[in-house]
This record gives C-alpha cells, sequence and structure tokens, in this order.
C-alpha cells in the first residue's frame, strides 16, 4: 500500500482496488486563521483530485474544504460516506457537484472491485466534531491494512483491531481548540494549562497507539499554523512548553523517548510504502526531514509573506454593516433557544458577547444569550455565566452567510477572548455548533437519552460507574485514579470520588463510592 503525505490529515492512499483520496484541505479555515502546516498549495491537486475515491472524515473546515473539492476535485470520484445522524456531510458534496455515494453503514465492512475492503466508524454525539467525527480502515488485496483515525476519539477500538493487525495507523497528535490561548488568564496559568493540555494530547495519542500495536504510526491531522500577525504567537517556534500545537517532528521525537521507534512523518509529497511483512519505506521531497524541521521559523516566515494577498482579501469579505446583529440574532436564535430544552438547562444563565470595531479593543455593542429567560437582548448590566469579546465584523458575517456552526467558524479561529465563571460548560459550545432545527432537534435528544450507566468497576479502593458521563468513554480503559480523583485519559475530565462531583464541568457528576462501602 502507498500513501503520499498532502497535508494535514490529507493523504492518497493506493491500493489494488484503486485510489483514495482523504481530507484534502488547503484553503485558509476558520477567518483564515489556521493554515496546513507544512504548506501543501503547490501540489498538482488537479491530478490527486482524479482520485477513484474520496473520503471526507466530517465537516469541519481543515477537513471539508469547499474551495478544494470544488475546484480541484473530479465530481465523478465516488464518495466514502459516514453514517452520521444528519444528511449534511452528503448535501454539502452533492451541492458542489458529487453525486456518487457509497453510505457505508458505521462498522460494517464494505469491499470494493478489486478486493479491497473499507470500514468507516462514525461517532455522532454532539461534541464529536460539528455533529460527528470519523475514522477510516482499509485493508488491501494483499492483507495490508491501514487506520485513518485522523482526529476522531473512539471509545472502543477493538473493532479496528478484530480483522486483523494493522500496519499503518495515523492519528492526531496536536491541539485542534481554542484552550487555553483566548482566556483572559494570567500569562503563567495559561502557559501551565497549556503544558497540561499538550502532555495530555500526547499520553492520549500513546495509549490509541498502544490499542492498536500498528507497525508503523504516522503523526497527522496537525499542526496547524497560524499566518496572521495577531495569531502568530500560537505557532510552536518560540520555546513555549505550554504551546499546545507541537509539530510532527517534536512529537516523533517525545515518541522515540518513549521507547517507540517505528514512526514516519508525512510532508507533502512524502511517500511512503508499508506491506503486510510490517516492512515500509519512505522517500521524502526534501534531504534531510529533522534538518527541515530545524528551520520551521524560516518557513513559517515564507509561508506567511507569501499568504499575505490572500489574508487581506478574507478579512476585506468580512464587513456586512448593513446587518443589524441584535434583530437578526432574535430573529434567527431566539425560536432554537425556545426549543433547547436540555442545552438551555445545562447553560443555566446568560451568556454575552462584546462585539469590538474591526482590529480594536473598542466595544461598540454587548448582546446577551439568556438561556433562562430564553431570549436575546443588549446588555443591562448583569452577571453573566460566560462572556466573549469579538469583532462585530466576525459576527455580522456569520449572519450574512448564515452560518450554522459558531464552533466551527469563530470559536476555532482564536479571533476572540474568553472568560467564565466556575467550570467548563460543554453545552455552552453545544449550542452554538447547532445553530439550525435539525442539528438542534438531534442535540437534544441525544442529551435526553443519555442514563447513568448501570455497571460499576472497582479501581484502587473506588466504585464507580463503568462508562464517563462525558462522551461515554470505558473508564476500565480510560480511567486514572489518584488521591481520590478520578481522571477521564480520553478528554481530561476529573471527579472527586469521594462526592461524585465533576471537577471539570458542570452536570456531569458520577456515581462513586469507597469499595468497602458499595
Amino acid at each position: 500500500m502507498r500513501i503520499t503525505g498532502t497535508g494535514h490529515a490529507s493523504m492518497f492512499i493506493e491500493t489494488a482496488a484503486g485510489s483514495i483520496l482523504c481530507d484534502p484541505w488547503v484553503n485558509p479555515a476558520y477567518f483564515a486563521s489556521w493554515f496546513p502546516f507544512p504548506d501543501n498549495s503547490q501540489l498538482d491537486w488537479k491530478t490527486l483530485g482524479q482520485a477513484d475515491y474520496l473520503y471526507v472524515s466530517h465537516l469541519h473546515r481543515d477537513h471539508f474544504d469547499e474551495e478544494n473539492l470544488s475546484e480541484h476535485i473530479s465530481k465523478d470520484t465516488t464518495v466514502l460516506l459516514p453514517e452520521y445522524p444528519t444528511a449534511e456531510l452528503e448535501s454539502e458534496l452533492r451541492a458542489l457537484g458529487f453525486h456518487k455515494f457509497i453510505k457505508t453503514v458505521s462498522e460494517e465492512i464494505v469491499e470494493l472491485p478489486g478486493g479491497v475492503k473499507v470500514m468507516i466508524q462514525a461517532l455522532t454525539s454532539p461534541t464529536d466534531g460539528p455533529i460527528g467525527d470519523s475514522s477510516l480502515w482499509v485493508e488491501d488485496a494483499d492483507g495490508t491494512r491501514l487506520f485513518n483515525q485522523n482526529d476522531a476519539r473512539p471509545t472502543d477500538m477493538s473493532v479496528f483491531l478484530q480483522h486483523g493487525k494493522i500496519h499503518a495507523h495515523l492519528l492526531q497528535f496536536s491541539g485542534a481548540i481554542w484552550f487555553p490561548m483566548v482566556y483572559e488568564l494570567p500569562d503563567n496559568a495559561k502557559r501551565a494549562f497549556g503544558k497540561q493540555k499538550r502532555e495530555r494530547g500526547f499520553d492520549r495519542s500513546l495509549r490509541y497507539i498502544d490499542d492498536v500495536k500498528g507497525d508503523w504510526v504516522f503523526p497527522i491531522a496537525g499542526p496547524p499554523c497560524f499566518l496572521d500577525d495577531s495569531l502568530y504567537e500560537f505557532n510552536d517556534v518560540f520555546g513555549d512548553e505550554g504551546n499546545i500545537f507541537p509539530d510532527q517532528m517534536s512529537y516523533v521525537e517525545w515518541l522515540e523517548e518513549q521507547g517507540r521507534k517505528q514512526n514516519i512523518i508525512l510532508l507533502p509529497g512524502s511517500v511512503a510504502e508499508v506491506s503486510a511483512d510490517g516492512s515500509a519505506s519512505v522517500v521524502h521531497p526534501v534531504d534531510d526531514i529533522r534538518e527541515w524541521f530545524k528551520n520551521k521559523k524560516q518557513h513559517l516566515d515564507e509561508y506567511k509573506e507569501r499568504m499575505q494577498p490572500r489574508l487581506e482579501a478574507e478579512k476585506a469579505s468580512w464587513s456586512h454593516p448593513e446587518i443589524d446583529v441584535l434583530e437578526t440574532l432574535r430573529e434567527r436564535i431566539e425560536p432554537l433557544m425556545q426549543s433547547a430544552e436540555h442545552i438551555a438547562t445545562g447553560i443555566g444563565g446568560p451568556v454575552r458577547f462584546d462585539l469590538t470595531a474591526a482590529d480594536s479593543d473598542q466595544v461598540v455593542e454587548s448582546i446577551v444569550f439568556d438561556f433562562l429567560e430564553r431570549r436575546i437582548y443588549h446588555d443591562d448590566g448583569a452577571k453573566v455565566r460566560y462572556r466573549f469579546r469579538t469583532e462585530r465584523r466576525l459576527i455580522e458575517h456569520l449572519l450574512h452567510i448564515r452560518e450554522v456552526d459558531w464552533v466551527n467558524s469563530l470559536f476555532l479561529s482564536c479571533r476572540f477572548t474568553a472568560a467564565r465563571i466556575g467550570q467548563y460548560n460543554e453545552y455552552v459550545y453545544a449550542f452554538f455548533k447547532c445553530l439550525s432545527e435539525e442539528r438542534l432537534q438531534y442535540a437534544e435528544g441525544w442529551y435526553a437519552e443519555q442514563r447513568p450507566d448501570d455497571e460499576d468497576i472497582t479501581v484502587q479502593g473506588w466504585q464507580f460507574q463503568r462508562r464517563c458521563p462525558h462522551l461515554k468513554a470505558d473508564l476500565s480503559v480510560f480511567g486514572k485514579v489518584e488521591e481520590g480523583v478520578l481522571t477521564c485519559q480520553m478528554h481530561g475530565w476529573k471527579w472527586n470520588l469521594k462526592s461524585g462531583k465533576c471537577m471539570t464541568s458542570v452536570g456531569h457528576d458520577i456515581r462513586s463510592a469507597r469499595a468497602e462501602d458499595a
């Protein structure tokens, strides 16, 4: 099996049944904040776009690149479609002209002509990407198996392992979030939280690697790079141990320190050959890949200069002063708030957006989303649970394009700051990624169906429910107990086992007791 790196989570897989192009992201995403690193814009996308099959794992814009899909990918390719609870991914692809689909059933094998088998596992909780994330398993005709986990976080790996040994395991290792950078915290606190998040990301990836036991590990799906002057500090080139966007070489060096030596980095244009006997080889488009990464800042600065015209053009498109932000929000969002029984209760208070002038900290309008009264109004000075500060023109643009997912646009852009009272509240972000009736009703139904798990496990003298209240991860696998605190290593959530209280977020308490008292 041949794997050509095409940047970030994208790759071109060649098998006996033809080629599969995965997640072909090229163009800046999230208000032109994220760019693929390294630069992959010079690849021959017209040729890559003639792939026999297309796999888009989910709708995050660093995986679903509408411009590249529209301009360069053949509309006659066959789409391997994950089984999601809403039809958004299929609808968006059809709108671009794609018309051939293999509609997979989650965790069921599909055999393609030529003897190649594929399987897609779809994750479907409201917190998985924008209503969904997925992973792709491929078995070539000669028995070589590839597992493209990209940035999905499966809780059950057995479905991928029961069909035989994995020879190539491709997975995320770098951050893909806005925490802690955007929070209004002292620099030392941000650094400490960032260091924890970086370490937790590495540890989680190693747990997946240990579970899969693949012959070769390929770090993919990150990091993005930031070429706008206002965001450039987020690039991991300043020796900050709290930076959550480590690059591929930093991660491989860490893996080597853990004794994991069989790792392959894919630059755009790298070509790897993986065989069922466990052997692999790779040819890179540069002479010395380690030396290339040593010059990372130079590459970033040159990339930044090349992309400045694109950045300026993107920024020029954001302002829509003709839009009355408050009235438009009332018209479109208040009806959704009325329907959001579980989510609004979970938020449990008002959320404020302070809107500033372009490229300024001057607040020109403050708008409150009141999830108790289920209405939107101008700030009246009352205390709020969550507060966001961003440019007014970004909200104008979201309303102009009728964006239904502010997480997959504004929040991932990192073009905002945030403050909160109390713990992280996942319901806030669940609501702002569900700004359509279809999404909201699905999320409401999902939350309504959640029930405490009846099965308990005992770990280090504590008895508690087996399934994590967050995303149902198996705590017998992902749970770690230290000094009466349970940590789910899937996402780093914590519980005080004496009280059962969640220390990470509101409304996710756990059933727990000392084993002798249970």
